[in-house]
């Protein structure tokens, strides 16, 4: 029997991985965020305790709205007493959370059959449910405030950029750990805090308390993505530097560029001897 997660009553999924792929599989992102609690709950609380296996989707679904379109097509605003510019701020700030939370539970469903061959331990998977949590979480914040504002996810074009870097490595555990935590989360902690300033001059408090949040705790996930990246690089006799590296050069298609949040990325775990390498400013 295959349970469902979407069912309101006390049935849960026999497995991480069935819990995974109906997350994916939920097109709306309230149901996105709803599922997700409710699966990582499961998994802390150990009413889910089996791995399994389930094939995820080669795309997760999503809503109608936000219509996407090239990243030099969606809107950039001055942030200023005006609402549009935080609005714009705010929406395209979601819009990387919901697909942050995909991008956790498809790393869960797609690679979680390699626990076996890798020797990936419980922590493993506890570390990305939380994370998936958090992004969750995420969303839920910045939505309400998009709400206070008199706006709505799905009001804005968005762009499908961080996808398109999971598909780059939908092969390769070690490929998507490298790019996404360690590239693109971590150029979170490059942006964020001029963000948070912006916010402030504008007298924004309460999207300041947000994505006050979000940087904390954007912070951890990025520390998950460095530890792991190690771990898997002990188990497969790599050097974690160099094969970050190359893994960096063979599957991520953007530039690496300064400046960065050094001491954010010191807190993760990240070396500046290592990032600094694509910029010159690197050994």
């Amino acid at each position: 029997m295959t349970a469902s997660i979407a069912s309101a009553g006390p049935v849960l999924p026999e497995s991480l991985s069935e819990a995974a792929v109906a997350v994916l599989g939920a097109a709306e992102p309230a149901a996105k965020v709803a599922l997700t609690e409710r699966a990582a709950a499961a998994w802390a609380r150990r009413e889910i305790t089996e791995l399994g296996r389930a094939t995820p989707p080669d795309r997760p679904a999503r809503p109608a709205r936000p219509t996407l379109v090239p990243p030099r097509e969606v809107p950039r605003r001055r942030i200023g007493p005006d609402p549009g510019g935080r609005i714009a701020l705010l929406h395209a700030v979601a819009h990387i959370e919901l697909n942050a939370i995909d991008l956790a539970w498809d790393l869960i469903a797609r690679f979680g059959p390699e626990a076996t061959r890798t020797g990936l331990p419980r922590d493993f998977f506890d570390d990305w449910c939380r994370v998936a949590a958090d992004e969750a979480r995420h969303f839920s914040l910045l939505s309400a405030r998009l709400a206070d504002l008199g706006a709505a996810y799905g009001d804005l074009p968005a762009h499908d950029g961080l996808w398109e870097a999971a598909r780059a490595t939908a092969g390769d555990l070690l490929a998507r750990l490298a790019v996404v935590p360690l590239v693109l989360e971590a150029r979170g902690l490059d942006v964020t805090p001029g963000m948070i300033e912006k916010l402030r001059r504008a007298g924004d408090a309460a999207s300041v308390a947000a994505l006050e949040v979000i940087y904390r705790e954007e912070i951890s996930h990025v520390a998950a993505g460095e530890r792991w990246f190690a771990f898997l690089c002990e188990r497969l006799g790599r050097a974690p530097g160099p094969a970050w590296q190359a893994l960096v050069r063979q599957h991520f298609k953007g530039l690496l560029k300064p400046p960065f949040n050094d001491d954010a990325r010191r807190a993760a775990g990240m070396s500046p001897d290592v990032y600094g390498y694509f910029t010159g400013l690197g050994p």
